[in-house]
């Protein structure tokens, strides 16, 4: 990693030299790091500290399940807007159902992990609820604000930003204009271009940034404001 990183910073100082000059170097650039899965990320900053035997349930696996999930739950199969990638189970059951109203007994898991879901759902409250009433503790992640603002890809798939405080998660109901974000694909075309750019490593670096992170162990409490200013709240402490 380090030894590509000498590269990648090489050949970019090298760039900047021949354009000096006048002389076009996008041939010379070093190709952009190839992102593998959003494990790699979420073990920098989250010790997800699962026992042998554990029953894990993986909410809206998608194509990337959950590495320690014996259970996936997914709404639907096929691709979608909000799934371009083909669904994969890797060999593990798969469960279709509504993360509402999920068909397990209370507390049936040991851990639920639940990974860029609840920023689509209609009702916050009675999602988070759905999730601790099956599970003794888990993982919940979504896009930042940030990252949804930056990559301005939040308008027409996002219901919801959603902020952690705490042992609280904050939904936050989008309106048009903060959905839009930055209204480019400047920040996205670098990111996810061809080529290695500096900010490739600020993002992928800092992910706990540019991601909300929640970690739970037997309850959370989630607030909602919606747009016309009404805020509700599950209650739990």
């Amino acid at each position: 990693m380090i030894i590509d990183k000498i590269k990648q910073l090489r050949n970019l100082i090298l760039g900047q030299v021949f354009q000096h000059f006048g002389y076009t170097v996008s041939k010379i650039q070093a190709a952009r790091p190839k992102f593998k899965s959003r494990f790699e990320y979420q073990r920098k900053f989250i010790d997800f500290n699962i026992p042998r035997n554990s029953q894990v349930l993986d909410i809206g696996s998608g194509h990337d399940p959950f590495p320690h999930a014996t259970i996936l739950a997914e709404q639907h199969l096929e691709t979608s807007e909000h799934r371009y990638d083909p669904f994969k189970s890797d060999g593990k059951p798969v469960v279709i159902c509504d993360i509402h109203h999920l068909p397990f007994q209370n507390q049936g898991f040991d851990y639920v992990f639940c990974s860029h879901v609840l920023e689509h759902v209609d009702y916050p409250i009675q999602a988070a609820n759905e999730i601790m009433r099956v599970g003794k503790r888990g993982y919940i992640e979504t896009p930042h604000f940030l990252t949804d603002a930056l990559f301005s890809w939040a308008d027409g798939m996002h219901k919801w930003f959603v902020q952690s405080i705490g042992n609280r998660l904050v939904f936050f109901e989008y309106d048009q204009r903060r959905s839009q974000g930055i209204q480019s694909s400047a920040w996205r075309d670098v990111i996810f271009g061809p080529y290695y750019h500096p900010l490739q490593d600020a993002f992928f670096d800092n992910k706990d940034i540019f991601t909300t992170m929640l970690p739970w162990d037997g309850h959370f409490r989630v607030d909602v404001y919606y747009c016309a200013g009404d805020v509700v709240s599950n209650d739990s402490k």
